[in-house]
């Protein structure tokens, strides 16, 4: 902190020198505790203190307090310069009381009615200096001392301009901690007015505050539309001359034109007035053409100005999606920044056509762009933008290109970023399931996967593979003999052992003839593998051979040998000597009618979604839009232990309860339930109901995860897909008919109080009474955090079957506080510190509890990590430990939390410590967690 040019203040430069000349802490602390004991004395003693002096020595303190120091003292002084008339002094008070004084303090009340005495004053100096000082504390407390003060300063025609554009801001500010603040009624087209304002600093403040109100309420707010494009319109089309004061490096106003831009995308594009929609798409074909004019100036200011106007107008573009000469004209323009020597714009140009590539208006123009995107996939240097591209890829992908993109995708696969690969194989599996004309193709493709990336080829992609040639005849024979010659090679990927065990113990017999590939030869070639694979791979070859005794009759006694060698082995895996012996005794007791049908081939799968729908969760929801709706022959393949064995022969696998508890729902679709299927990914969120009203709870099934199956009872199956960003979340319910009857009366409704509502506000669309039958129907959902709160709002249900009687069905959605944690990095002196200084009663909580299953830490860590926080490695001494740091984003406030979980075990339990700086979030954390573990 500088001394004041003019007011001297050399005594507070001088301590600031002796501060910095300090050669120790210890001599910072004394030095700092012989100035603190100064103060102290002349507050206490000398009552002859001018406005100056007080003026020098808070600021002392304030800079004291900003070297980390505590401050107990002088804030009854601070406050006493609010009502001096001196600039400076009030400047340094006014800063006092938004750095240093408690919303709780005693003077709390002085502090109220200074303030109001500067806003009752004439010099728009002093009015400035108390908004902004309520705006920095921003506290409940002052949106109610100031909540008809302020919006009459906002409205009012005698306030001048300057002290409006802070009014609109505090506002703003104190609308965030406190919505009620915001009168209704004749104040609302008074708000919306100043969008008209001549001073174009209030209009720049109004929007932003509009911008805040319109999300709340959109249709209170809703008359902003024409009001909005009329000032974006006499923006964009005035020269950079006409707004001197507002013109940045040429560009016009460029922050009020991304602020109205971003207002607009608010509301669908205006129908009800054909003249303001048609004044709108002038004001993007004026932007669009701006962007085509050669730059004024070469400063890169310049151009980052006038293409942030340009982006957000093309992002409107994509929201409205009703003009396809825009959306064209858009793509056209994002297509030149391809190739620009930004890698920035690179990178939005990309991001932006993923979005346009979803528009039927669009699509065609961005498959134009494909040789310049496939070359971004592999000649960019950044790996973000390499991401793009692929994410670009796999939005424009349709039945024309599919195999063009899917073999550059297949080429660029084996030197890809480790960092993208697992994300690729996934798109690349549900590419080829998409658009696969020819099946022998889709066996190619993921045989190729398996080879080129078979470490980050996950299991719901050999599943499907093997799920696709059991429901296919004609694709089964090729299959054999593809993956029999894959088997081959001298180095082969466990996951391609696991999908030629299984496709040869279904399909075996249909190469068999040949002698090449004869049943000795088949078993010879698996059995080499056996050796380098993995206990549960191994199983699964046990199954195989135990089907090749009966494809294979011939080589029954060398695999009755195999069988009693593992079986009298004192092997490790219990599981594998229990299973080969189990397996011998049927191959010698069965009669070959009973091993015939006991070992029969797989029926076909029951129609399901596609799990490997579920890819793009693992990664960033939401990016990129999801191309493939797969619903053809789609449910989980059996695990690895079972895979070969029919309902008679009882194995129980560990895999399928970690199966059980992974959330592979496709995003776009929620998947109709199956039973009789040996692994049912999502049997562990079922839940079923005979009543006519029913009240489930499955809130906490979703604590460590966003999507899946809500609901499910015979008539209804109700999913869920959501994303949430910092204190903002949306969410997608998918209603799914099951019955051959229409829903009538079909009615969701919110259930949350009037109370919750303040704290969390959720906005529901309607959706329409007729559910048919077999249909599914979306209704989107949008959460605000406003405050910390408890629970989770429900949503009600109501329906009538044909014939039938009222149904009503109350679900809690998964709507945690976790949900609005952002992960936070931290090294462990950070931590520690932290740690340290949230240790008061009230912001700790732990619990010791028994582990409701035999301890599993990989498990534990996971299912940290899907709660929102950030895993911290290295910090804790003791590895088993686990330490998480997040940050719980409010409107209201952000809230620090920190966890330490301790495994001990020995006696199978588990000590949970939640840190944060508020009581009631500490407890709900603590709540939340010990239920799940």
């Amino acid at each position: 902190m500088a001394p004041v040019r003019g007011d001297g203040m050399r005594g507070l430069a001088v301590f600031i020198s002796d501060i910095r000349n300090c050669k120790s802490k210890e001599a910072e602390i004394k030095r700092i505790n012989k100035e603190l004991a100064n103060i102290r004395s002349k507050f206490k003693g000398d009552k002859t203190l001018d406005g100056y002096q007080k003026k020098k020595y808070v600021c002392k303190l304030l800079f004291i307090f900003l070297l980390g120091h505590d401050i107990d003292f002088g804030h009854m002084e601070a406050v006493n310069l609010l009502s001096s008339n001196k600039y400076s002094e009030k400047q340094i008070g006014y800063l006092f009381i938004s750095v240093l004084v408690n919303t709780n303090s005693d003077l709390i009340k002085l502090i109220i009615q200074s303030i109001k005495n500067d806003l009752q004053s004439r010099n728009p100096i002093h009015v400035n200096l108390a908004l902004q000082c309520i705006a920095n504390i921003g506290s409940r407390d002052m949106a109610e001392a100031f909540s008809n003060e302020i919006p009459k300063l906002l409205v009012s025609g005698d306030t001048m301009d300057v002290v409006k554009q802070s009014a609109a801001l505090c506002l703003l500010r104190l609308f965030r901690t406190c919505p009620d603040i915001i009168p209704g009624g004749e104040w609302t087209s008074r708000i919306i007015h100043l969008l008209n304002d001549q001073h174009m600093g209030v209009v720049t403040a109004a929007t932003s505050l509009i911008d805040a109100l319109v999300k709340k309420n959109p249709e209170e707010y809703k008359g902003c539309v024409s009001l909005a494009v009329s000032r974006l319109s006499r923006i964009v089309t005035a020269s950079y001359t006409d707004l001197q004061d507002y013109t940045y490096y040429f560009v016009p106003a460029p922050w009020l034109s991304v602020k109205l831009l971003r207002l607009l995308q608010n509301y669908n594009p205006p129908t009800e007035d054909p003249g303001v929609r048609g004044r709108l798409n002038e004001c993007l074909e004026t932007i669009l053409n701006k962007a085509q004019e050669p730059p004024k100036s070469k400063k890169v200011q310049h151009s980052n100005a006038k293409n942030a106007v340009l982006f957000e107008a093309i992002n409107l573009i994509i929201h409205n999606d009703s003009e396809p000469s825009l959306l064209v004209r858009a793509c056209n323009q994002l297509g030149q920044f391809l190739s620009n020597r930004e890698t920035n714009l690179r990178y939005l140009a990309l991001e932006s056509m993923c979005h346009l590539a979803t528009s039927e208006f669009s699509h065609e123009a961005v498959k134009k762009h494909q040789e310049v995107v496939i070359l971004s996939m592999k000649m960019e240097k950044d790996v973000s933008v390499r991401q793009q591209a692929v994410d670009l890829l796999y939005a424009m992908c349709d039945r024309s290109n599919a195999e063009e993109i899917v073999q550059e995708m297949l080429n660029y696969l084996e030197t890809a970023d480790y960092s993208i690969r697992e994300e690729m194989v996934l798109k690349v599996a549900i590419l080829a399931e998409k658009y696969a004309t020819d099946y022998t193709w889709y066996v190619d493709v993921i045989l190729n996967l398996i080879r080129i990336a078979g470490d980050y080829v996950s299991e719901e992609v050999w599943y499907r593979v093997i799920q696709i040639v059991i429901n296919r005849e004609e694709v089964q024979g090729y299959a054999a003999k593809t993956v029999f010659e894959a088997l081959q090679a001298p180095a082969c990927h466990e996951n391609m052992v696991k999908v030629g065990g299984y496709i040869l113990g279904e399909f075996g017999n249909l190469i068999a003839g040949d002698s090449r590939s004869a049943p000795m030869v088949q078993f010879k070639l698996l059995h080499s593998k056996y050796h380098l694979c993995s206990s549960m791979t191994r199983a699964l070859l046990l199954s195989t051979y135990i089907k090749f005794i009966n494809l294979f009759p011939e080589i029954r006694g060398t695999i009755q040998d195999v069988f009693r060698q593992h079986s009298n082995l004192r092997s490790a895996d219990a599981e594998l000597q229990q299973r080969a012996s189990e397996y011998l005794q049927l191959s010698i007791v069965a009669s070959t009618d009973v091993l015939a049908t006991v070992l029969e081939e797989m029926p076909s799968f029951p129609e399901r979604e596609s799990s490997i729908l579920a890819v793009l969760k693992k990664k960033k929801p939401g990016r990129v839009p999801e191309n493939a709706e797969i619903r053809d022959n789609k449910s989980p393949v059996p695990n690895s232990h079972n895979a070969h064995n029919n309902a008679q022969t009882n194995h129980t696998s560990s895999a399928n309860n970690a199966n059980a508890s992974s959330d592979l729902l496709g995003l776009s679709t929620p998947p109709a339930s199956q039973s009789g299927t040996l692994i049912d990914v999502l049997g562990d969120i079922y839940s079923t109901t005979n009543g006519n009203s029913s009240v489930v709870n499955n809130s906490k099934k979703f604590v460590f995860k966003n999507n899946g199956v809500l609901f499910e009872n015979d008539l209804l199956q109700i999913g869920v897909k959501s994303e949430f960003r910092q204190n903002l979340g949306r969410l997608g319910l998918y209603y799914g008919n099951k019955t051959q009857t229409a829903l009538q009366n079909f009615v969701p409704t919110l259930q949350w109080s009037a109370e919750d509502a303040l704290k969390l506000n959720v906005q529901i669309k309607a959706v329409e009474p007729t559910l048919e039958a077999g249909a599914q129907i979306q209704q989107l959902l949008t959460a605000e955090c406003i405050d910390h709160y408890l629970g989770a709002p429900s949503i009600v249900i109501s329906f009538r079957v044909s014939g039938g009687a009222q149904q009503k069905i109350t679900v809690n959605l998964p709507l945690t506080i976790n949900k609005f944690f952002e992960p936070t990095e931290m090294n462990a002196e950070s931590f520690f510190a932290r740690w340290r200084n949230l240790g008061g009663e009230q912001q700790r909580a732990q619990r010791v509890f028994k582990a409701m299953q035999p301890l599993d830490l990989p498990g534990a860590r996971n299912k940290l990590t899907g709660f929102g926080m950030q895993l911290l490695d290295s910090i804790d001494p003791n590895p088993d430990n686990m330490v998480c740091a997040g940050i719980i984003h409010t409107q209201a406030h952000k809230v620090g939390c920190l966890l330490r979980l301790e495994p001990n075990k020995q006696a199978q339990m588990f000590r949970l410590t939640i840190r944060s700086s508020l009581e009631a979030v500490t407890s709900e954390i603590c709540d939340l967690l010990v239920d799940q573990f």
